[in-house]
């Protein structure tokens, strides 16, 4: 019909590639010129500089904005954990669970094995809660405290709450992002959780060994800053009543957890009974909690470790963190809407036609649309849906790819510090990177556990090994369900199934 209106273009890789290199620029501008850490300005340009793109390719604006809040509307859920941690955050301090939580940690762990203890704690407490966020905003800032104590660096504490949270988040079944990637690369969650455990175990048993060596390397065990111990533990009786019982809201989170309880619900829990532990063990008012909850919390104790660790907390904290999250996803959605993404994995995979270099590419995009769209969600969906008839092609488990995108999705998130799990990090465990102290981003290389598993993934693919072919219940489900199967036939590849006229996978005939 005359008045059908023209269909967009797709970008050539040239122009697909525009919006993220001047994107990348403008951050590094801002981040390494300006010594400015705020990455809210260079990704809303970055988004200006796609939705340009897009209208140039014949987009018009209300699709481009539908891509953009399409995307920011997935995340909503993970914006709300964020703001229910803000309340933990501020009510858990006033309610003394996480003075308590550092006072028996400086009391009972050894200085030498803190960072080992830290991870796995982490690690045990994430896969219970399914939220490597709401582990590191609570745990994790209880560690930090106690690390501080230890006289251990913050970066290194940093490093193994990260490594432990992260990786508890990737093995949980009550995680999203562990539900999320067998879900795009329709596999069953146990068996995803089973295929990753190859990479699981060793990257976890190497990091624990280092943590082991550097506790012992790093920290005096026979006379580790007892003064400094002493001044926080005497700080902490002095101005919070410590008793095990308020140990009573984070116990009954865990509780909850277990017992396969929603994370927002379980966590508001938390939130009500912290609340009352407040009012009733710590003296506060019910005006207080509201303040706490919503502002954070406040003491002057006159022991700077202390101060520093315990103000802070609330709503309000969480909001520089949730508006660069919601800038970033809104660049991701302009990125996937308008195609340049999907133009930039087509022009790897015309190059790659190896198993071992279509499984390295997959962890390589994963991390690289964390790096360009800080999000984790789109940094598993997309590659996922791009790669899966890739694999079936070639005759290979689509387990292979949701493992590989989950070590390139779920464990780099934390590691990119404009990503929305980076962001949340440094805001959460105080890093002050925004403040200057930019050696604190030493934590990134130091999360051991978080990139050094999917070097192993990598590993296993260039050698064959744990990298399993589509068993023959797997093939079955591609026919009666119809999935997209890559014709590969070109490469050397016969697919284990016929591929329909419509490239998807047929009953043989």
């Amino acid at each position: 019909m005359a008045d059908d209106k023209p269909q967009p273009r797709a970008p050539s890789l040239g122009l697909a590639l525009v919006p993220v290199l001047l994107t990348l620029l403008i951050l590094a501008l801002q981040l390494f010129y300006f010594g400015d850490f705020t990455p809210h300005i260079p990704l809303a340009i970055g988004l200006a500089i796609t939705g340009i793109v897009g209208i140039y390719l014949g987009h018009e604006w209300p699709s481009l904005e539908n891509g953009v809040f399409r995307v920011i509307n997935v995340s909503l859920p993970s914006v709300s954990v964020l703001i229910v941690v803000g309340m933990i955050i501020g009510v858990w301090i006033a309610s003394g669970t996480v003075p308590t939580l550092i006072y028996y940690g400086l009391v009972i762990l050894s200085p030498s094995i803190f960072l080992a203890a830290s991870m796995v704690m982490c690690a045990v407490v994430s896969v219970s809660l399914g939220t490597s966020w709401g582990t590191v905003g609570t745990v994790g800032l209880a560690l930090m405290g106690i690390g501080a104590g230890f006289d251990v660096p913050v970066y290194w504490t940093a490093g193994a709450v990260v490594s432990g949270a992260f990786f508890g988040d990737k093995i949980s079944p009550l995680s999203d992002t562990t539900n999320l990637a067998p879900a795009v690369t329709a596999q069953n969650v146990f068996d995803h959780i089973r295929n990753m455990m190859p990479t699981t175990i060793p990257a976890m048993l190497i990091a624990l060994a280092i943590y082991v060596w550097a506790g012992y390397s790093l920290v005096d065990g026979d006379g580790a800053a007892f003064e400094r111990i002493d001044a926080i533990t005497s700080a902490l009786q002095e101005n919070f009543l410590i008793s095990p019982w308020l140990l009573v809201p984070a116990a009954l989170v865990i509780a909850l957890a277990v017992a396969k309880k929603p994370p927002i619900p379980s966590l508001f829990a938390g939130v009500v009974v912290g609340g009352l532990t407040a009012m009733l063990a710590q003296g506060a008012t019910l005006d207080n909690v509201f303040s706490y909850a919503n502002s954070g919390y406040s003491i002057d104790t006159g022991v700077e470790e202390i101060d520093s660790l315990l103000n802070r907390g609330g709503i309000q904290s969480m909001m520089w963190t949730i508006s660069l999250i919601l800038i970033a996803l809104g660049f991701g959605g302009a990125l996937e809407r308008t195609g340049c993404l999907q133009a930039i994995i087509e022009a790897i995979l015309e190059k790659v036609h190896s198993f071992a270099g279509v499984q390295t590419a997959a962890i390589a995009t994963s991390t690289a649309t964390n790096l360009v769209a800080g999000d984790p969600y789109l940094s598993i969906a997309l590659p996922g849906r791009m790669y899966a008839p890739v694999y079936r092609g070639m005759g290979y488990s689509t387990l292979n790819l949701s493992r590989g995108i989950e070590e390139g999705g779920t464990l780099m998130s934390p590691l990119i510090p404009w990503n929305a799990g980076g962001a949340f990090v440094i805001s959460a465990l105080g890093l002050g990177i925004g403040d200057g102290n930019l050696q604190n981003l030493l934590y990134i290389p130091l999360a051991f556990a978080c990139w050094i598993t999917p070097i192993i993934g990598i590993s296993y693919a260039w050698f064959g090994i744990f990298s399993p072919k589509a068993d023959e219940a797997e093939q079955k489900d591609w026919i009666d369900n119809e999935r997209q199967v890559a014709d590969l036939s070109a490469y050397g590849y016969d697919a284990p199934v016929s591929i329909g006229r419509s490239g998807q996978a047929a009953p043989a005939e």
